[in-house]
């Protein structure tokens, strides 16, 4: 019998994890105005499609069921923490102030939220995997997800939507002058 090329849901999500790594590798090389807006979009829709599927489908079938509930909580605001620099990201442009620095803080959130899934004997993947969840079953539904939605984002990505947010209104002040 043929084995099946059908992904678990952790193998699909650490597939989305090395595929946004080295497109944020890809970015820091990157030359051209244009080049580097278009490839910053693409990690956004990524990082949208990606935190979509794992809030819809992933971690409420963690809910309840892991050890540490924590996890889940950590995670959905580790993805609206991430949501906020996307939107700057997707409303801005590589000549804008801040913009590099946005990818790279994201690019570093991203890495701290996956080393935090993906820990060994501690991390929600683990405890996932230990509480004995369907990871097959989860897997197909991740991915026919996320190809739902990559075929409706195709016309554009709307701007994400928090989740533990609550939208405090925040007023924007000048940078600290560089002391003389």
């Amino acid at each position: 019998m043929a084995k099946s090329n059908k992904l678990d849901a952790i193998a699909l999500l650490k597939a989305d994890h090395r595929k946004v790594e080295d497109m944020f590798e890809k970015f820091e090389s990157t030359k051209g105005a244009e080049r580097r807006k278009a490839l910053a979009l693409e990690i956004c829709t990524e990082l949208v499609i990606h935190t979509m599927i794992e809030e819809e489908i992933f971690y409420p079938a963690c809910t309840g069921q892991v050890e540490d509930a924590n996890l889940v909580q950590e995670a959905y605001v580790e993805h609206d923490s991430a949501k906020v620099l996307i939107a700057e990201i997707q409303a801005g442009a590589p000549d804008d102030e801040f913009y590099d620095a946005k990818v790279k803080v994201l690019s570093e959130m991203i890495k701290h939220h996956v080393k935090e899934e993906e820990k060994r004997a501690e991390g929600l993947f683990a405890e996932a995997k230990g509480a004995g969840l369907d990871m097959e079953a989860l897997g197909d539904q991740l991915m026919t997800r996320k190809e739902e939605l990559m075929q409706e984002f195709k016309s554009g990505l709307p701007t994400p939507q928090t989740r533990s947010f609550k939208g405090t209104e925040l007023e924007r002040g000048e940078p600290v002058s560089q002391a003389a």
